[in-house]
């Protein structure tokens, strides 16, 4: 969404300038506060946005192999269910903590009110239906240092998934 490339054109066209701050950048706090009230304008920016993001990742994806630095790829995405490509990765990381802690961190981080706050909840698919996607849960709940131990406890796991897959490509099983 830089200024003046053509999806900055498309949705500056679509939006008006009035989401551009002085530098002609978008504003995400006011594109935001617009799309979080009307699900039909979300609906719009989702479908241009989406592919275009899963397209870069992609390109990303291609340029690590062909330079041979990966063993595993870790994608942080937030509606990658939601927009129907949690089935483009191998396993699906899912990351959760309780309602009234996940309001208050989204209104600290994007410095937002509680009706924009409760907005962008309610725009994504409840937590408990998300988890059904997983392979690996993460409870953000606790301290930070308990988070981290999941991660890393559910980074060894990928890594130990990655070497099976290896091992399966290499020896498989006969029918």
């Amino acid at each position: 969404m830089k200024p003046h490339s053509p999806v900055w054109a498309r949705i500056v066209d679509y939006f008006g300038p009035s989401i551009l701050r002085e530098n002609e950048e978008i504003d995400r706090r006011r594109l935001g506060e617009i799309v979080f009230s009307d699900p039909q304008k979300r609906a719009w920016l989702n479908h241009l946005i989406h592919p275009l993001v899963l397209e870069e990742k992609k390109k990303l994806i291609a340029r690590l192999r062909k330079e041979g630095r990966y063993k595993i790829y870790v994608s942080e995405a937030a509606l990658t269910i939601e927009a129907g490509y949690h089935h483009f990765y191998d396993k699906l990381v899912v990351t959760y903590c309780p309602s009234e802690i996940q309001l208050a961190r989204l209104m600290k981080r994007d410095k937002i009110d509680a009706t924009l706050a409760q907005k962008k909840i309610a725009s994504q698919m409840p937590v408990e239906e998300k988890l059904r996607y997983a392979d690996y849960l993460i409870d953000t709940s606790g301290d930070f240092q308990n988070t981290i131990e999941q991660t890393e406890r559910v980074y060894r796991h990928l890594l130990l998934d990655y070497y099976l897959k290896q091992a399966e490509l290499a020896f498989p099983k006969k029918k």
